[in-house]
C-alpha cells in the first residue's frame, strides 16, 4: 500500500475505532494482536511501559509537584532522586521540603537562603551528624598537659580555655580575674590573653574572687526547691538566660519562669539519676554524670547520645568542669558543631577535653 493510501486508510480506521465502545475496542485489539507477528509483538512490548507509566513530575506544574513531594519523607525523596535526572532536578529544587527535614532534625534554618540545592546538601550533612550522635561517634577526646598542680577553676570563651586556681569574669568588660596559690590576683584581657595587672598582698592562697568597686549587698528574691521539705538537692551549674532558670536534680530537670518563679516544665530522667546540667537550649540540653556526657533532645525529652568520661574531679561548686561552645544547643547549623564540648580537670593535673569530631 502506498504511503498516501495508507495514511488515508489509517485516518478512516482511527475514526471508526474511536466510535467503538470499550468492549469493542478491546476485541479489536485482541484480534489485531492475534494477527501480529514477532516484529509487531516486540514493538508492542517495548512501548507499553512508556505508554502506561506517565512521568507525573514531568507533566505536572512545578508548584503542584512541590505540593505532592511534601507528603513524602526525606529518605523516600532521596530514593526518588535516583529515578532520573529530571526527578532529581525537581526534588532538589523543593526548598520547603528540605528546610522542613532539617528543622525536624534539630537544625537551625536561615530563611533568607533560598538556594534550593543548598538545603538538600544541608540535610545530607545533618543526617550524617545525627547518625554520628545516635551511634555515639560524634566526639573525640584530647588532653592538655603541663600543669604542676591541681586546676580548681576553668573558664571558656571564644575558643580560649582558662585554667586557674579561682576565677571570675566580666564578658562586657572583656576582663578575667584569677586567684592563685602564689598569693596573687591577676587581671587579664580575655580576647588578647594578656595579663593587665598583678595584685599582691594576700598572705594565703586566693580561693575566692570578690567584686571590686561595689558593696556586696545582695538580697534574696526567692528560694527555689523541687520538694516541700527541701530533701532533694539541686545539682551545681544552674542555667539562667534572663528569662528562665533551669537546674538538675535527682528527680530530673526543672525549669522556672524568672518573672513568676513558677515551675514551667519538669523533664524526668528515671533511667539515670543525679545528672548535672551543663547547658540548656531551645533544642538540646547537655548533661553529665560520673561516667558519661549526654545530649538530650528537648522536643522528645529523650537522651539521644552519650560519650564516656574518665574519672575526674567533680567539685561541689562546679568550677572544675564546664561546657564549651553552646550555640548548637539552640539547633545545629553545620558550623557550630565544632570545637570544645566539655572540659574538666583531672587528678593528674591535666585537663580532659571532649571535642566535636570533624564532619566526614
Amino acid at each position: 500500500m502506498e504511503r498516501k493510501d495508507f495514511e488515508t486508510w489509517l485516518d478512516n480506521i482511527s475514526v471508526t475505532f474511536l466510535s467503538l465502545t470499550d468492549l469493542q475496542k478491546n476485541e479489536t485489539l485482541d484480534h489485531l494482536i492475534s494477527l501480529s507477528g514477532a516484529v509487531q509483538l516486540r514493538h508492542l512490548s517495548n512501548n507499553l511501559e512508556t505508554l502506561l507509566k506517565r512521568d507525573f513530575l514531568k507533566l505536572l506544574p512545578l508548584e503542584l509537584s512541590f505540593y505532592l513531594l511534601k507528603w513524602l519523607d526525606p529518605q523516600t525523596l532521596l530514593t526518588c532522586c535516583l529515578v532520573s535526572k529530571q526527578w532529581n532536578k525537581v526534588i532538589s529544587a523543593c526548598t520547603e521540603v528540605w528546610q522542613t527535614a532539617c528543622k525536624n532534625l534539630g537544625w537551625q534554618i536561615d530563611d533568607s537562603v533560598q538556594d534550593a540545592l543548598h538545603w538538600k546538601k544541608v540535610y545530607l550533612k545533618a543526617i550524617l551528624r545525627m547518625k554520628q550522635l545516635e551511634d555515639h561517634e560524634a566526639f573525640e577526646t584530647s588532653s592538655l598537659i603541663g600543669h604542676s598542680a591541681r586546676v580548681y577553676a576553668l573558664y571558656y570563651k571564644d575558643g580560649l580555655l582558662c585554667t586557674v586556681f579561682s576565677v571570675d569574669y566580666n564578658d562586657e568588660l572583656d576582663i578575667l580575674v584569677s586567684g592563685s596559690a602564689d598569693f596573687t590576683v591577676k587581671v587579664w584581657a580575655l580576647s588578647a590573653g594578656t595579663c593587665l595587672n598583678t595584685l599582691t598582698g594576700h598572705t594565703e592562697w586566693v580561693t575566692k574572687i570578690w567584686p571590686i568597686g561595689r558593696e556586696i549587698n545582695c538580697k534574696c528574691l526567692k528560694t527555689l526547691s523541687v520538694s516541700e521539705d527541701r530533701s532533694i538537692c539541686l545539682q551545681p551549674r544552674l542555667h539562667f538566660d534572663g528569662k528562665y532558670i533551669v537546674c538538675s536534680s535527682a528527680l530530673g530537670l526543672y525549669q522556672w519562669d524568672f518573672a513568676s518563679y513558677d515551675i514551667l516544665r519538669v523533664i524526668k530522667t528515671p533511667e539515670i539519676a543525679n545528672l548535672a546540667l551543663l547547658g540548656f537550649g531551645d533544642i538540646f540540653a547537655l548533661l553529665f554524670d560520673n561516667r558519661y556526657l549526654y545530649i538530650m533532645d528537648l522536643r522528645t525529652e529523650s537522651l539521644i547520645s552519650r560519650w564516656p568520661l574518665p574519672e575526674y574531679r567533680k567539685s561541689k561548686r562546679g568550677s572544675s568542669f564546664l561546657a564549651g561552645e553552646a550555640s548548637w544547643l539552640n539547633g545545629l547549623d553545620g558550623h557550630n558543631d565544632t570545637g570544645l564540648v566539655f572540659a574538666t580537670s583531672m587528678p593528674d593535673h591535666s585537663i580532659h577535653l571532649v571535642l566535636w569530631k570533624e564532619h566526614g
